[in-house]
């Protein structure tokens, strides 16, 4: 086409109400408005083009269709006071690279900036948005339709957590990443036979950096070319979701990469950041921190998360690094933040803008769940926002994981002394409705991979793993597990690489994926380890006294009398425990469900040949008791059988 095509000015896809939502900051669908729309406007296809710059002089649409020239294709500005610039261009369509120029008002400022609303870019190093409409058949109707009670408090969430680009790559054709239509049915199949209900993405939104994993954003309504297009990401989900997988994102409103063609310094001001580094500029990443007080940012922000639910139809948002979100003066020292109007170091117009997400997210997609990635001991967070918490569905226990990484990684001589690093959660565990997390964070920056914390011989350290994960699938709380782990892999994770697949050809390593499998089965199976995962009621302590020994002993309860509990002896020392008695609520034959100490997992096979019958002896206080085997660094769980 011609670099002299017109660009029409009168025709708009933005309302005076849209303006109005937009500026009062209570616009969820703005990517309906503004970005790049592929539109017939009196019966002449183009692209509608709108972006906020209300600092530009100018504004004009470059691309691949006008030679990137910047006097081609300029926009008008829309709506008095709005700061938009729009434009309809002509025969501009599907596929086309494009960006945006601004000349600034200030500073005699010019840029070239990717659109804040693009659907999809170039594969980065490159910038170019890509014009792009999201025309996709769902076949995922039966899972819509269900996910609501599958993910509720009291369902059964067992989340696998995975970075796409190293999950698993073609070796024989230079180590190269899958696409979304390639990873669909291997993770799938994977996940599936794991027992996994969930899988949790690390960001696939665009970025620029692929080692900052996602986490340094540039496009929030993109998910990342390096994988495919839109419509090959939408495929990625609709497969999971017929496989019966939920797909959590990891989603980042707190902070944003600092490259010239993203959201920094949009229009030659600080747009989207504050402009005052003590509040704008993240010293710990390098990055901007969102200006939460102004409405266009929190619309543009509540747009994004709405997009990937509603277009993309994910199934929960895990919200990243709140903490740095909630505090002035997080990661700052002395005089280096602004205190609040009440002198306080609470960020109030974070907060407001998180239980505005909250809020929002929950009336429009009732049957999804947002996941607080918070570190301090805030309080409420996953309480509603009319009892006066952040209204989030779930929070990551940080202070479980770790408590319990710590514990582990000592020798197990020393670990009476450390015995409550295992009681003290239970203390709060009811406070929050928690996620227990062991995250791609625990395996990286030289803190080596899980099976290289623990301490002792290779058989020590593949029971101790066997012994965490236990701990993790019998505790209240739902579970989350980074990839890699469920096979214990060798080495720390590496994002570069593929995941270390030919170890799970050993029997220890296929020990460890055999019982994460069998623990998922159980969690899954058995009310009692599910329905009360955030409830007081579910959980029951028969010893957790006993130090000396390195030995914990709990009930887990279901939601009525009729659901059988589950009985959860642990042993934490590498010294079998012969005539151990513990105490049990009713009599008869307790069937030994579980051992971690089996041969099939990689154990020394000691255990209670299948159950143990109750004998009239009081003990912890029932009437009833059981006189058990340990095995050493095992776990057993045990279900009443008549």
């Amino acid at each position: 086409m011609s670099d002299k095509s017109q660009v029409l000015t009168d025709f708009s896809l933005l309302t005076e109400h849209d303006i109005y939502l937009y500026r009062e900051g209570n616009h969820f669908r703005l990517y309906d408005k503004l970005g790049a729309h592929i539109v017939e406007h009196e019966g002449v296809k183009g692209t509608v083009f709108a972006v906020w710059a209300p600092n530009a002089a100018r504004v004009s649409v470059v691309g691949d269709f006008n030679q990137w020239n910047p006097d081609s294709h300029p926009l008008a500005a829309r709506w008095d006071g709005s700061g938009i610039w729009e434009g309809f261009i002509p025969e501009v369509g599907h596929g086309h690279l494009y960006k945006y120029h601004i000349e600034s008002r200030y500073n005699d400022y010019r840029v070239d900036k990717t659109d804040p609303f693009g659907f999809t870019h170039e594969v980065p190093p490159r910038q170019a948005s890509i014009v792009w409409d999201l025309d996709y058949e769902w076949d995922d109707a039966a899972w819509m339709a269900e996910r609501g009670d599958r993910q509720s408090l009291n369902a059964p969430i067992s989340i696998y957590e995975v970075h796409l680009g190293s999950w698993m790559r073609v070796p024989e054709e230079d180590d190269r990443m899958l696409t979304y239509r390639e990873l669909a049915p291997r993770l799938a199949d994977y996940v599936g036979e794991r027992g996994f209900t969930h899988v949790e993405l690390l960001p696939i939104t665009e970025h620029p950096f692929y080692g900052s994993w996602g986490y340094q954003v540039t496009g929030y309504f993109a998910p990342t070319r390096r994988y495919g297009t839109p419509q090959d990401f939408m495929s990625f989900v609709d497969y999971l979701h017929q496989a019966g997988i939920g797909v959590i994102l990891d989603w980042v409103p707190s902070h944003f990469p600092t490259d010239e063609h993203g959201l920094g310094y949009f229009d030659g001001t600080h747009l989207y950041e504050h402009a005052d580094p003590r509040q704008g500029y993240h010293p710990d990443w390098d990055s901007y921190i969102f200006n939460y007080g102004r409405n266009e940012v929190r619309s543009f922000l509540l747009s994004s998360a709405h997009f990937w639910l509603d277009q993309y139809h994910i199934d929960g948002l895990r919200v990243d690094a709140v903490a740095s979100m909630l505090y002035l003066d997080y990661s700052r020292e002395g005089e280096d933040w602004v205190p609040n109007e009440h002198g306080g170091n609470e960020d109030l117009h974070a907060i407001s803008f998180l239980r505005q997400l909250n809020e929002t997210v929950y009336e429009r997609f009732p049957d999804v769940q947002t996941i607080a990635e918070e570190s301090t001991s805030w309080p409420m967070v996953s309480r509603p926002t009319y009892v006066g918490g952040l209204g989030f569905g779930l929070k990551w226990d940080m202070g479980w994981m770790h408590d319990a990484l710590q514990y582990f990684q000592r020798d197990p001589i020393h670990r009476p002394y450390h015995h409550d690093d295992l009681t003290f959660r239970m203390v709060y565990a009811f406070n929050e409705n928690f996620v227990l997390p062991l995250s791609h964070d625990e395996v990286v920056h030289g803190k080596g991979s899980m099976i290289g914390k623990m301490p002792g011989d290779a058989w020590q350290g593949f029971a101790n793993v066997r012994l965490l994960y236990g701990t993790m699938f019998t505790q209240p709380g739902k579970k989350l597990l980074f990839m890699g782990d469920e096979f214990a892999q060798g080495r720390e994770w590496n994002h570069s690489t593929s995941l270390d697949w030919h170890q799970r050809d050993e029997p220890q390593h296929q020990g460890v994926q055999r019982w994460v499998e069998h623990l998922n089965h159980a969690y899954r199976s058995e009310p009692a380890l599910h329905e009360l995962d955030c409830h007081p009621r579910g959980f029951e302590w028969v010893a957790a006294d006993d130090a000396d020994n390195s030995v914990l002993v709990y009930l887990r309860k279901g939601s009525t009398e009729t659901v059988p509990p589950i009985l959860v002896v642990a042993n934490y020392t590498p010294v079998p425990r012969p005539n151990y008695r513990v105490g049990v609520p009713g009599s008869g034959h307790w069937a030994e469900i579980l051992n971690s100490d089996a041969l099939e997992y990689g154990g020394s096979g000691q255990g209670n040949l299948g159950g143990a019958d109750t004998a009239p002896i009081p003990y912890h206080g029932h009437a009833q008791s059981l006189n058990l085997t340990l095995p050493p660094l095992g776990m057993l769980l045990f279900k009443p059988s008549g």
